[in-house]
């Protein structure tokens, strides 16, 4: 009897359970959507009054950001080889790493000169020749690798780094050059003063005074030694000047005959004259930089002042 009274409890539950089951899983679904919603309506509440306490004014103008500037010895380069083209130079480059003979030798620079010690002139391994190898200590040359693929006449500029073992407030180991020449027949001083008054004149944006000092270097002869006029720079001129009204700035002089021969050219039939300036050193005279390494030091403030904006260019 006790037996038969527990199965009919089961079997009533059984039934009671197959009814209210689904009832229960209804509610759950329904509180579960219930408590899903009321959670939305408070993210959205909250984000609402974020963006109501923090409004952005899109009228204000934009946030400045960092622009860079052309670097001044690069600005100079540029200047010196625009000035140049319009006198009708054709700009040419020619190899950093280069050979004793191209460096010295085809210069007419002789063994005993002092630029081939090697406190004076960073040298490489000897190359698969067996030839002497450095870094170039001029943009020099470039005149002899231009004699062996220009037929005269011709006239080119020659921009570029050099490097020599030397570093103090106006020497660093590594800085710019831009060498000139021009050969053709009938070329005399006076073109070649008159191409450098032209030039510098039009780099300082003034008429200059030139001031040409006989000189000697084994690649020219005659050489010269070139100043300008200290007022060029006004009263900052005159104190870099100390007292003596000018201000060296280049040298220059006739193609050497040797240098001809060197670079395949007949000195009876062609002359001409070459000039090189330190880039450095005119980019220092013109903006009244005093210390030579600054160039290279590259602090944002020295760059900022003296950088070109590139849209100047």
């Amino acid at each position: 009897m006790l037996v038969r009274l527990c199965l009919d409890y089961v079997v009533r539950a059984h039934l009671m359970s197959l009814k209210i089951a689904p009832a229960l899983n209804a509610f759950k679904d329904a509180f579960n959507q219930e408590i899903e919603e009321k959670k939305n309506a408070f993210e959205l509440e909250a984000m609402n009054s974020k963006l109501l306490a923090e409004k952005v004014d899109i009228t204000l103008p934009a946030m400045p950001y960092a622009q860079g500037r052309v670097h001044p010895v690069s600005a100079t380069m540029a200047e010196l080889s625009q000035i140049m083209k319009g006198l009708g130079f054709a700009v040419v480059q020619g190899p950093e790493v280069t050979t004793d003979f191209y460096n010295f030798t085809a210069l007419n620079i002789p063994e005993t000169h002092p630029a081939r010690q090697d406190h004076d002139t960073f040298y490489l391994p000897k190359g698969e020749q067996g030839e002497t190898r450095l870094l170039r200590t001029q943009t020099s040359n470039v005149q002899i690798l231009a004699m062996e693929r220009f037929q005269p006449p011709f006239r080119i500029i020659a921009p570029g780094r050099v490097y020599r073992c030397d570093s103090d407030q106006t020497h660093t180991p590594q800085f710019h050059q831009m060498e000139g020449m021009l050969i053709d027949k009938n070329v005399t001083f006076a073109h070649l003063k008159g191409t450098l008054q032209y030039l510098l004149s039009q780099f300082f944006g003034k008429e200059v005074r030139l001031r040409l000092r006989p000189s000697y270097f084994p690649f020219t002869e005659p050489s010269v030694e070139i100043d300008v006029g200290a007022e060029v720079l006004g009263d900052e001129g005159h104190k870099i000047s100390k007292g003596t009204g000018w201000l060296e700035v280049l040298g220059a002089g006739m193609v050497h005959p040797n240098v001809l021969k060197h670079g395949g050219i007949d000195p009876t039939q062609w002359q001409g004259f070459a000039f090189g300036c330190g880039i450095e050193r005119l980019a220092m005279l013109k903006y009244g930089i005093n210390d030579l390494r600054l160039f290279f030091e590259s602090h944002q403030s020295f760059l900022k002042h003296f950088g070109h904006h590139p849209a100047a260019r």
